[in-house]
C-alpha cells in the first residue's frame, strides 16, 4: 500500500499518523514500582507509542522517603539511580532514555551535578534542559525523562 502522505516528504506528519490510528496513541500504562510509597497526584511513570515518560524523580524523596542529607553529586546518583528502577519496572533503561530534564533547587549545585550526571552516560548523552524546582522538597536535585519502551 503506499503511504499517503507526499512523496517528498521524509516521514508522515505526526499529527496526521496519530488522527489516523487513534489505537495507537489511545494505549496509555501506568507504572507506581511496588517499593515506592504512592506518588500522589501522579503516575511514577507511563508508557505509551513505543515510549516512556518518567515524573519527577529525587534522591530518595520519591522512591523510599526524605532525600538524604549529601552532596550534590550524591543526590544526583540517587536520583539516578531511582530513576533507572523506575524505567526498568515500566520496560526500558537508561541508556534508552531519548530526553532527561534536570530540576535543581540551586544553580551554584550546576556543575558538581553535571560532572556526576555524565557518568551513567557512557554511550552518549540525551537531550536535556535545566529548570529551577521550588517544590517544598529537601532535594537538591531531581530528574525526569523520556525514554524508548524496550522491544
Amino acid at each position: 500500500m503506499a503511504p499517503d502522505y507526499p512523496p517528498n516528504a521524509r516521514s508522515p506528519p505526526r499529527l496526521t499518523f496519530l488522527a489516523r490510528w487513534p489505537k495507537v496513541a489511545a494505549v496509555i500504562e501506568f507504572f507506581n514500582p511496588p517499593d515506592a510509597p504512592a506518588p500522589g497526584a501522579f503516575s511514577r511513570a507511563t508508557r505509551a507509542a513505543g515510549l516512556v515518560f518518567v515524573s519527577g524523580t529525587g534522591a530518595g524523596n520519591d522512591v523510599g522517603g526524605q532525600a538524604p542529607a549529601g552532596s550534590a553529586a550524591e543526590q544526583t546518583r540517587q536520583a539516578l539511580k531511582n530513576v533507572e528502577a523506575i524505567l526498568k519496572a515500566a520496560g526500558s533503561s537508561l541508556d534508552r532514555v531519548v530526553q532527561m530534564t534536570l530540576l535543581i533547587t540551586d544553580p551554584a549545585d550546576y556543575r558538581e551535578i553535571n560532572a556526576e550526571y555524565v557518568t551513567h552516560f557512557p554511550d552518549g548523552l540525551p537531550a536535556r534542559h535545566t529548570a529551577r524546582f521550588g517544590v517544598p522538597t529537601t532535594a537538591k536535585v531531581a530528574f525526569a525523562c523520556i525514554a524508548l519502551a524496550g522491544d
